[in-house]
């Protein structure tokens, strides 16, 4: 593992309606061999390492978060309800009697 430090810009002044400019260093943990194809590729390009990161940063936000949670959609059956014979059991009979054909 390899850890990059980056230095962040953060903060907006809403009075003067400027940037604060305050720096925040961050390390982040990356595999060696990303990292070294990072590198490379940063260079073919003839960026820096920094500037592919926050790409490839707002990317992934951007993916994230355009996403819509997963909702789960009711499950129903056609039915009556229960047979009469589990109308008024317990769930603990219910549950055995759906395994009883199972051999548990």
């Amino acid at each position: 593992m390899y850890s990059i430090s980056m230095t962040h810009i953060y903060g907006f002044d809403y009075m003067a309606r400027l940037p604060i400019l305050e720096c925040m260093k961050t390390t982040i943990d990356i595999s060696d061999s990303l990292l070294r194809k990072a590198k490379q590729l940063a260079n073919a390009q003839g960026i820096t390492l920094r500037s592919l990161t926050e790409e490839g940063l707002k990317k992934a936000i951007a993916e994230r978060s355009a996403r819509k949670p997963y909702k789960a959609r009711p499950v129903t059956v056609r039915g009556k309800g229960l047979s009469k014979e589990f109308q008024s059991a317990t769930w603990e009979r219910i549950r055995d009697a759906s395994y009883e054909s199972h051999g548990s």
